[in-house]
């Protein structure tokens, strides 16, 4: 079973020194030759300690990322959109009920990881702690956040453990319908009446940032992507993931005359690079770490959820005994 408990913390890089040399080197040959990593094989404890958190991350980010969308289903502009928005949101947690059983895999449980979620412990993904305020926030997350999603997603299904690779698969076909959603919700808005066109606008200007910060802090200040990418469980750097995305979406988000609010933002002819205003990784950090515009809020609806679906668990647990369910 996972040996953290609730004080889960990376392992440091000397613990490898005490792992079997000869185990630790197969292992490496394994991943090596592009071989899957399975649940009843031997792995460092290094690898598992950082595959748990990166699942449960993941999985963390699904659930709680289902919830600023998840606001404008009952204000959805006529039922077309309303019934597409619902269905993507079911999604979403299907997701990360597939991301839960890849962690469990590893030996921790899912109550370990939901509480560790609403007890601040676990992080997700900061862009999902900022209010939607109006319907073009949600076209927004759809397109241009789910893109990113895709761009993190397909890079890591081809990576080296398989339980978590065969659940990006599917979730990734999913995804991409998702991203046709959000690209005809944008586009229906930018092409649309001059009050459209400034509301999608103005969303993509609160958007940006966040969305820039999505794939995670620069390779300087990532202090997980060399042990990840080491051993596959990360197939590309943070850096590398942003600058893919900026080569996609930029092109597809001018195309539709929206302007990207970043003055700086220019490809580079010699480098091919894109160069771009660097994120502010202080208000990342402090989002990250719980104070967020909307951490509190975020956690607060886990918890009640959980709370209100307790005597369910329990139900499931003991079908005979008698529970009463509490009131809304």
């Amino acid at each position: 079973m996972y040996g953290g408990g609730n004080t889960f913390e990376a392992t440091k890089a000397e613990d490898l020194e005490q792992e079997d040399a000869v185990k630790l080197a197969e292992f490496e040959a394994r991943i090596a030759q592009g071989e899957k990593i399975e649940p009843d094989d031997w792995m460092p404890r290094l690898y598992r300690m950082q595959l748990i958190r990166m699942i449960e991350q993941h999985a963390h980010s699904e659930i709680i990322g289902a919830l600023p969308e998840g606001t404008w289903i009952t204000r959805a502009p006529g039922f077309r959109r309303k019934l597409a928005l619902m269905a993507k949101v079911q999604d979403e947690v299907g997701h990360a009920q597939l991301l839960y059983s890849a962690a469990e895999t590893l030996g921790k449980s899912r109550e370990e990881m939901l509480t560790d979620l609403i007890n601040g412990k676990s992080k997700y993904s900061n862009v999902f702690n900022y209010p939607t305020y109006t319907w073009a926030d949600s076209c927004i997350i759809s397109w241009l956040i789910d893109a990113g999603a895709i761009v993190n997603q397909m890079a890591n299904s081809k990576g080296s453990y398989g339980p978590y690779c065969r659940a990006l698969e599917r979730i990734c076909a999913e995804e991409a319908f998702h991203l046709k959603y959000g690209h005809d919700s944008v586009v229906f808005m930018a092409t649309g009446s001059p009050a459209q066109r400034q509301m999608v606008q103005e969303a993509l200007n609160r958007w940006w940032s966040q969305i820039m910060t999505f794939f995670g802090p620069s390779d300087k200040l990532s202090v997980h992507t060399e042990t990840l990418m080491r051993w596959k469980v990360k197939m590309a750097s943070n850096d590398e993931c942003r600058q893919q995305y900026l080569d996609m979406y930029v092109p597809k988000i001018r195309e539709i005359g929206l302007t990207i609010p970043d003055p700086h933002l220019h490809k580079n002819e010699q480098t091919g690079q894109w160069e771009y205003t660097e994120p502010d990784w202080e208000e990342f950090r402090k989002v990250i770490n719980g104070d967020g515009p909307c951490n509190a809020e975020r956690l607060g609806v886990r918890r009640m959820a959980e709370e209100r679906g307790a005597w369910v668990r329990l139900a499931l647990k003991n079908p005979t005994a008698k529970y009463v369910r509490p009131l809304a």
